[in-house]
């Protein structure tokens, strides 16, 4: 597209009047490109969207004749400038997210030099195919209603530009738009239904560079706190039976063992693995009273969240030695994965030996060393027994005045001491992390664990909603014979945090969702909010479940469903058979309307009885050729009708083309009826040379 934009020299001057593109088809153009940006703005730069803006001006300014259009050396600085701006911003990261996004930045710039209707052409199967890139970015229903809207609005410009005076020509194009949509959707639909849906040969990461709000690998005080203001989804969950309590819904995500400063991190790397191909669909039939699904939003991270006690149904989330869960593949796109409550289940690392836990007792050789203390001293006093360590240390959180809070104090140096000791007040993450720290100064193996805990009901109590503010750090401590047994500090602080959500525990300082005045679910006492904000959520998570998620596994299971043990063999028949009916019916309703018109038009049918007669004549009509050279050809075959033909093909013209075409519009049909009687009777006699021979 850039090397069309360096090479097409041609000046708007240059062009004939016939061939320059419609005002009001360039505003319908430019109105669906400016439709189709909207699903990109979160991801695009600003200066990516003002200069498209600024181009698209720029040519709308052109046509009204307010500017001129850039010349060849204009167009070529203008493109070199933002493509260096370009490169900037990418930085090297070459990735899908930037290849969209150069492609946008190359659809702004062929606004400069659309100024022919072959341009206008171009520029609209391009924009076509800018709808379908935004679909690798957003799926859900709402982005799917603007997509279509912004294609029906170069629809709506291409009729234009192909009948630009026509009196009423937009009214007749929306329904025209109207009328193909009710025609074909049943087709699409049952294609969408039973086309063979077949996993690909290949996949590649989709958006490997965009930023995404959610849990990573590493965990600072602040991090979480600053996560528990955002209200997006994390994930949904469909349960197969009862929903458990509150307090059970800890989504276990991943393991951070090591502490470096302030900062924990997964202390190990993690093993290369292979990545796999698309796997986003893990629906299985139907739920189990024990199973559960989960449809995870994307988050550009192979780790999967599940209750503890669980174990993976689907085949495209696998088991970690340390009871996670991973996917083969980032996941770059809403991924649904199935899973099942299996009941106490032998804990990772019960009979593990002592050596193989000394990862788990690491602290850095200096810093917070009044915790350092108080963990020996519950050594000393307890005598090695972890239990009794873990219920004293939960029973001073208990009794003391410690708070749970989403505005902590800056605690730069020695920042465990500060908070055990001084300003006891914290979040999830702080109290996770001092815990873990004082269990292992004491000799006892802990981690961290990441992930959510919560859940609130969807509509109609449906499915739960996980959101980011749902996210929670706790304590895993390795007893002998037991092994990993959960320790939650903020239960001891907060326990309304743990039995009814992030909301009733920061109440009284009024902290929740204070930055995020646009969410619905910050105005929890506005019941027509709640309401319509969940009917939405949930027409969303039937999209997503239902068409986005609609891959082999969920065909498979809907095909078992109907009678006849249909296989991917028997859906490739059943396509075939549509697409052969689809075009049978629209063959016989363009028959049925061919003849309909041309009931309705006798002209139409004079002229098709004209045609007939130079056939018989030995005059075959050919394709395009005008009234007044048929009539050539046939006065030359058939002197004797010459005059008879030539008066026929005038009428013809007339009718159609002159400016009072309707006027004696009957008498010129009478008229036409005689002249095609006598011209059939002229055409009939045979020739003077036959007569002579």
């Amino acid at each position: 597209m850039i090397r069309r934009f360096l090479s097409n020299s041609q000046s708007s001057s240059s062009l004939q009047t016939s061939e320059l593109v419609s005002g009001r088809a360039l505003i319908w153009l430019i109105a669906g490109f400016a439709l189709l940006l909207i699903p990109q703005w979160d991801r695009l730069p600003i200066w990516l969207v003002a200069s498209c803006a600024v181009l698209a001006g720029w040519r709308w300014l052109a046509q009204s004749g307010r500017v001129r259009l850039p010349g060849r050396w204009m167009r070529t600085g203008i493109m070199l400038v933002l493509v260096a701006v370009y490169i900037a911003t990418v930085q090297g990261r070459f990735t899908v997210d930037t290849a969209a996004s150069f492609f946008v930045l190359a659809v702004g710039l062929k606004w400069l030099e659309t100024r022919s209707t072959r341009d206008f052409y171009v520029l609209f199967f391009i924009l076509v195919y800018l709808a379908t890139v935004n679909f690798l970015f957003h799926q859900e229903i709402h982005w799917s209603v603007i997509n279509i809207a912004g294609v029906a609005l170069l629809l709506i410009g291409l009729q234009v530009v192909n009948a630009p005076d026509i009196p009423g020509a937009m009214k007749k194009g929306w329904r025209r738009l109207g009328l193909m949509l009710v025609k074909t959707l049943p087709i699409v639909v049952l294609l969408f239904v039973f086309f063979p849906r077949m996993a690909p040969l290949w996949s590649v990461p989709l958006v490997s560079g965009e930023a995404r709000t959610g849990i990573s690998d590493t965990m600072t005080p602040g991090d979480i706190s600053s996560l528990a203001q955002s209200s997006e989804r994390a994930f949904r969950v469909t349960f197969g039976g009862e929903l458990p309590a509150y307090r059970d819904r800890y989504w276990r995500g991943l393991i951070l063992d090591r502490l470096d400063g302030e900062t924990w991190q997964q202390g190990f790397a993690q093993p290369f693995r292979r990545p796999g191909r698309v796997a986003v669909d893990g629906g299985v039939g139907p739920l189990g009273p024990s199973q559960y699904d989960v449809l995870l939003e994307p988050t550009d991270q192979t780790w999967a969240f599940a209750l503890e006690d669980s174990r993976a149904v689907s085949k495209n989330v696998e088991r970690t030695d340390e009871g996670l869960f991973r996917f083969d593949r980032p996941a770059d796109s809403a991924v649904r994965y199935r899973m099942e409550l299996v009941g106490n289940q032998p804990t990772e690392g019960a009979s593990a030996e002592p050596d193989n836990l000394q990862r788990y007792l690491q602290l850095p050789q200096s810093g917070n060393p009044r915790a350092r203390a108080f963990g020996q001293r519950l050594a000393d006093q307890y005598d090695n027994n972890p239990q009794a360590m873990v219920q004293q240390l939960l029973t001073r959180f208990r009794e003391q005045p410690y708070f749970y809070t989403l505005r902590p104090p800056a605690m730069p140096v020695d920042g465990i001491d500060s908070l055990l000791f001084d300003e006891k007040r914290g979040f999830c993450a702080h109290y996770a992390g001092a815990t873990t720290f004082v269990l292992r100064a004491a000799g006892i193996p802990a981690r961290v664990v990441v992930g959510y805990q919560g859940g609130s009901p969807g509509a109609d109590d449906e499915y739960l909603i996980v959101r980011q503010y749902d996210a929670h750090a706790w304590v895993e401590a390795w007893f002998p014979g037991q092994g990993w047994v959960r320790v939650d500090p903020t239960a001891a602080i907060a326990p309304e945090r743990i039995e009814f959500g992030l909301r009733e525990a920061v109440a009284e300082e009024g902290s929740f969702l204070e930055n995020d005045w646009a969410s619905p679910q910050r105005y929890g006492d506005v019941a027509v909010l709640q309401w319509a904000s969940l009917q939405l959520d949930k027409i969303n998570y039937h999209w997503q479940r239902w068409v986005v998620g609609y891959q082999g596994q969920s065909q498979m299971d809907l095909m078992s469903r109907l009678p006849g043990g249909i296989g991917m063999r028997e859906l490739g028949y059943i396509t075939a058979g549509i697409v052969g009916v689809a075009l049978l019916l629209a063959g016989l309703v363009t028959a049925w309307q061919y003849r309909r018109v041309e009931s309705r038009d006798p002209l139409g049918r004079l002229v098709s009885r004209w045609y007939r007669l130079c056939d018989r004549a030995g005059v075959p009509v050919r394709h395009g050729e005008t009234p007044a050279q048929l009539a050539s050809r046939l006065a030359q075959a058939k002197p004797a009708a010459a005059g008879t033909a030539t008066a026929f093909a005038r009428l013809i013209n007339k009718h159609y083309y002159g400016r009072d075409s309707e006027t004696g519009h009957h008498g010129e049909l009478a008229k036409m009826k005689r002249l095609l009687a006598t011209m059939k009777r002229q055409a009939d006699r045979p020739s003077t040379s036959s007569s002579k021979g």
